[in-house]
């Protein structure tokens, strides 16, 4: 099973838009199930997603991020954060959509991109991780 991550269409405006200020704002990372279609094409803000988890351990919206970083040489940049988790979890999830949570509502809360996990995961009385490689949580490469 591969995990993978992708960034939303939407990402570059709303930076340019200056709704989104990865220096100072708040990121927050929610689970989704299986029921989630995501459309990096379409979706463009949280009230476009769908499908987000219940269970023990999680609370609605996730979980804020720490560590975040952003960082670009080129054409090339980079978003990290510390690891994330959800302890003492009882839930199945299949994609992880990171936002921009500063501003007031949902509708107005930027996508940042989608993780993958290639798969329905499930934990069950036990935590639940997502570990950014080298603290990396996704590279993107403009064109």
């Amino acid at each position: 099973m591969a995990v993978t991550t992708k960034v939303y269409a939407s990402l570059a405006a709303t930076v340019g838009n200056k709704e989104v200020a990865f220096g100072s704002d708040t990121f927050k990372v929610m689970l989704c199930s299986s029921s989630y279609t995501p459309n990096q094409a379409t979706h463009k803000y949280k009230s476009d997603v769908t499908g987000e988890i219940t269970g023990t351990g999680y609370t609605a919206g996730g979980v804020t991020l720490t560590g975040v970083t952003w960082s670009g040489s080129g054409n090339v940049w980079s978003f990290g954060c510390s690891n994330i988790a959800w302890s003492s979890a009882s839930f199945t999830a299949r994609y992880a959509v990171v936002y921009d949570a500063t501003p007031a509502t949902d509708a107005t809360r930027p996508l940042v991109a989608v993780i993958d996990f290639g798969a329905d995961t499930t934990v069950t009385a036990s935590t639940f991780q997502i570990n950014p490689t080298g603290g990396v949580l996704f590279t993107e490469t403009a064109a």
